[in-house]
């Protein structure tokens, strides 16, 4: 039985490599600027980066479905986090806020399709949902944020799906600087274990924290310099065992005082320049208890 939750064992997830989603220089030179990354990434470093990435969850003993590239696709799409959704009944296929990302959900189903995956339903026009602004705490209880990229009428369309027994906590989420930056409901909180999750609290609605704290969970927070850092963007492989970007020692230092085994990757181009961490990188798609 699949476990709805974000922390639980690893057992099947889908990824997009470099190769598949940056796919060579003249992609690289034409989308970087107007999808808003940093800079333009390094696409040699970048595939010497996913690769360690990989081989990480490869040594967990993660099942990995290998998604395809496709000439509908974008740079983004080597964050498969964020167009498609799992459930008791099957995959929720987003309708992504950022337009230029509408394809990626059932460009990305066709694979899953082919392993199986069923569909529970789709979030359509004018609804809008990212998988990013979307956590499950267990199996009836998750959180949705609501900001610029999920709307109020894509969280409609998902309550439906999801049925009433989810109790689905509604997140608003600040608007972001830029309107076409992200600011998912990830970006604040990852959870850790049944009891823990790592957050930055200056962004947490006090709602937020008072529901997460009835449920009983605790938190580890970010510092305000390493959260502009992606401190806050950790995936958790299994319980209190996480994988997260280098050169965050204050979060390592906490995260490792509440007992989680931490593993750390370079980033630089996979992660910071498009501002999408390992959570962001990776479709979980099947959790197990250990």
């Amino acid at each position: 039985m699949n476990i709805l939750n974000e922390y639980s064992q690893i057992k099947e997830v889908a990824i997009r490599s470099p190769l598949s989603s940056f796919i060579d220089e003249a992609k690289l030179s034409s989308e970087w600027e107007a999808l808003r990354f940093h800079s333009k990434p390094d696409l040699k470093q970048a595939i010497i980066e996913y690769n360690y990435f990989r081989d990480m969850l490869d040594d967990d003993a993660v099942t990995i479905i290998d998604l395809p590239s496709s000439k509908l696709l974008t740079l983004d799409s080597i964050y498969t986090r964020d167009s498609i959704l799992i459930s008791k009944k099957g995959l929720i296929l987003c309708n992504m806020g950022r337009s230029s990302r509408t394809p990626e959900a059932s460009e990305n189903f066709k694979t899953l399709q082919s392993r199986g995956y069923k569909i529970a339903g789709q979030i359509k026009a004018p609804g809008t949902l990212e998988g990013g602004d979307f956590i499950w705490i267990d199996d009836h209880h998750a959180a949705v944020g609501l900001g610029p990229r999920t709307n109020v009428e894509g969280i409609r369309q998902l309550k439906e799906i999801l049925g009433l027994s989810v109790e689905l906590h509604i997140v608003d989420l600040p608007e972001p600087s830029h309107p076409d930056n992200v600011l998912h409901l990830m970006s604040i909180i990852s959870p850790l274990d049944k009891n823990l999750a790592l957050v930055y609290k200056p962004l947490m609605p006090k709602s937020f924290t008072s529901w997460l704290s009835r449920l009983g969970i605790k938190f580890v927070e970010v510092s305000d310099q390493e959260y502009l850092l992606m401190g806050c963007n950790v995936l958790a492989t299994s319980p209190r065992s996480v994988i997260m970007l280098e050169y965050l020692p204050g979060v390592q230092f906490e995260l490792e005082r509440a007992g989680c085994e931490v593993k750390v990757y370079k980033g630089m181009e996979i992660s910071r320049k498009g501002e999408g961490g390992p959570t962001c990188l990776t479709r979980p798609l099947k959790r197990v208890n250990q």
